[in-house]
């Protein structure tokens, strides 16, 4: 069998031909469009990174303010509960202040209410005595309460001791001013006289005198020379007898609870 070689060039011709077409027609837009494929997946790979990357940082930023937000949350928190406590332990302060001090001013309103009723009583006291002591005075002596509280007053002077008399002789040598005598009610010349006597024989001289009527002085005589002063009233012998009663109220609750531990 004879080779047709012209056949056979011709075919080899057409095949290098249709190589050639499929390679520039066909081979080539595919590699190219496989290519821009893949490059335009990586693009959208980076681009996914980056977004990723955006997204962790983004994330990360909002984790950081949602701690910072906790942490200042939690300072807020701490801050108001401690300026509470201190609100509350100054309204306690405060509070125990106000009460110490309307319960000192309670108190001090009692004793001065207590000691107004006692100076009431007291005054009453001095009052009823006086007038007791005058009444019986006149109706047994014939002498007036005045009389005898003079005459008192007068004994007392008389009685000085040594001791008493040196401050009284001290004082007038200090003031030559007038000796002031009050008393309750206005003393006769007579009394008034026998006063001045007295007084000079202890002061061995003549000072001058001044005689004023003090209506406090309930049934007394009070004399002062300088800061110095020598009385006699029936108020001394009320707060005598006031301190004994007082004294008498103090030793009875005593008496009775050492009864009260006996019969137990």
């Amino acid at each position: 069998m004879q080779i047709s070689w012209f056949t056979v060039i011709a075919q080899i011709v057409n095949f290098l031909v249709l190589i050639w077409l499929m390679k520039k027609y066909l081979y080539k837009p595919i590699l190219s469009a496989i290519d821009e494929r893949e490059k335009k997946i990586a693009a959208q790979i980076a681009d996914a990174k980056t977004k990723k990357a955006e997204a962790k940082t983004e994330q990360d930023e909002f984790n950081k303010k949602n701690q910072d937000f906790d942490q200042q949350k939690k300072d807020m928190t701490d801050k108001a509960v401690a300026e509470a406590n201190d609100q509350r332990n100054k309204l306690l302060d405060e509070a125990k202040t106000e009460a110490a001090t309307l319960k000192d001013k309670l108190e001090k309103e009692s004793a001065q209410a207590h000691q107004d009723l006692n100076d009431r009583i007291a005054q009453k006291t001095e009052q009823e005595v006086f007038a007791v002591t005058r009444k019986t005075l006149a109706d047994l002596a014939g002498l007036t309460f005045e009389e005898q509280a003079v005459n008192a007053f007068i004994r007392r002077i008389d009685q000085l001791d040594e001791a008493s008399r040196k401050p009284f002789i001290e004082a007038f040598k200090l003031d030559k001013g007038p000796i002031l005598v009050k008393s309750a009610a206005d003393l006769p010349e007579k009394q008034q006289t026998a006063i001045e006597q007295s007084i000079n024989k202890v002061l061995g001289a003549k000072p001058k005198f001044e005689f004023k009527t003090s209506p406090e002085l309930i049934g007394g005589i009070e004399l002062t020379a300088k800061g110095y002063k020598l009385s006699w009233s029936i108020s001394e012998y009320v707060n005598d007898f006031e301190k004994s009663v007082a004294g008498t109220m103090k030793e009875k609750p005593k008496a009775i609870s050492k009864k009260n531990h006996a019969v137990k």
